[in-house]
């Protein structure tokens, strides 16, 4: 009996994560190899890993125009986000402490909150616009005397929207209040200059610029009051305990040092391969729209509702054609809940699970998407056949 002939697969969710690229692999070889140093020792081997360490930490502040002491290597976004949020609160000498935030932030953000909450902090969770858009006199008012700390995403991993960072950063500046920015879908896909948006504190991970998992950074600016969450040794200036984790600050180094030299020419070719996409399913498929199409975004990305369609049922018909996307629908203890991001922006449970996220990257060409246009089409028409919802 004959085997089936392979599919093709074709990779549109670069938001979740993204394949290792071959300048960061072919330099993870040696960091895994001949660096094996610790970093912290005196010898030959450490100081080995201390160099290769410290020229990461300048290759990534240099795609974040920061000072390299202020970069603060950690394990990933989520604990990047954890160390500023829970840092900064924490040290504040203050009997009542209050917090400023968005409804649309990512998990690591709003349940690092959640547990504020539980230690006695208060809590404030800015809504957004129908596109996505945070108003920053929304946050102006959500200010208190007792207010610590406000944290605004950069840009928003489902709908790709860009939030106005650097005019809510002058309203914290004018009250004295500190600002920490989620930027791990900015970064490499958005130019980012720390100092020009008025940031203390931003998060950053590696696995969303092509460098390994398990590896990402926070900016600390200069003199910004800030507390350990972990306990240990003295590494990272007393702000991140452990073991350095070298070869993952290679990676994260030398993709951001690739971000560094391609960033304008590539968000140009995602922005017109993004648009592409938009268009060749608007104009093939009745009845789908772009979630926060009236905002500024991210180049790479597009959110589509599929009225009628279940999106978990369009993830699966997708993949089996060979292209990976994700839905705006998460799995949460055995249930399927809607986006949180979705419904912040007005849409119902229903449209919600209807709708799809493509994220593009280095590797998706033209003829990818105009194969994944086709695909979604046809996967909509069969879906919508069964569909009882669809009439």
């Amino acid at each position: 009996m004959e085997s089936e002939s392979p599919v093709d697969r074709f990779y549109f969710d670069h938001n979740a994560t993204t394949p290792v690229s071959p300048e960061v692999l072919e330099g993870l070889i040696p960091a895994l190899g001949e660096i094996y140093g610790n970093a912290s020792s005196i010898h030959h081997h450490g100081q080995a890993a201390k160099q290769r360490l410290e020229l990461a930490r300048r290759q990534t502040a240099w795609l974040l125009e920061a000072d390299p002491r202020e970069i603060v290597f950690v394990s990933g976004g989520t604990e990047a986000d954890n160390l500023a949020i829970l840092g900064v609160v924490r040290q504040a000498r203050r009997e009542r402490k209050h917090v400023i935030t968005t409804a649309i932030e990512h998990p690591a953000v709003l349940n690092t909150c959640a547990q504020l909450e539980r230690e006695g902090v208060e809590v404030t969770y800015v809504s957004v616009d129908s596109g996505g858009n945070v108003d920053p006199d929304d946050v102006r008012r959500a200010l208190r005397p007792e207010t610590v700390l406000i944290s605004v995403m950069h840009a928003n991993n489902e709908i790709g929207v860009i939030q106005p960072v650097a005019e809510i950063a002058r309203i914290a500046r004018e009250a004295g209040v500190l600002i920490h920015s989620d930027g791990v879908q900015a970064l490499g896909k958005i130019a980012v200059d720390v100092p020009a948006l008025g940031v203390d504190l931003y998060s950053a991970s590696g696995h969303k610029i092509y460098a390994p998992k398990g590896i990402g950074a926070l900016f600390v600016r200069k003199g910004t009051p800030l507390v350990p969450i972990l306990f240990g040794g003295h590494h990272e200036r007393d702000r991140r305990p452990g073991t350095e984790n070298v070869a993952g600050a290679v990676g994260l180094g030398l993709a951001a040092e690739w971000a560094c030299a391609n960033l304008d020419l590539e968000a140009m070719r995602l922005s017109a391969l993004r648009n592409r996409l938009e268009q060749g399913i608007l104009e093939r498929v009745p009845r789908c729209f772009v979630n926060g199409a009236n905002g500024s975004r991210l180049p790479n990305t597009t959110n589509i509702r599929f009225d009628g369609i279940e999106g978990e049922a369009m993830v699966i018909a997708l993949d089996l054609k060979g292209f990976a996307v994700s839905s705006g629908a998460a799995c949460s203890s055995g249930a399927v809940e809607p986006s949180h991001v979705l419904t912040a922006i007005g849409l119902t449970r229903e449209q919600a699970k209807a709708s799809l996220r493509f994220s593009l990257g280095r590797a998706n060409t033209v003829e990818q998407v105009d194969a994944l246009i086709t695909a979604v089409a046809e996967a909509a028409a069969h879906l919508r056949r069964l569909s009882p919802a669809y009439a």
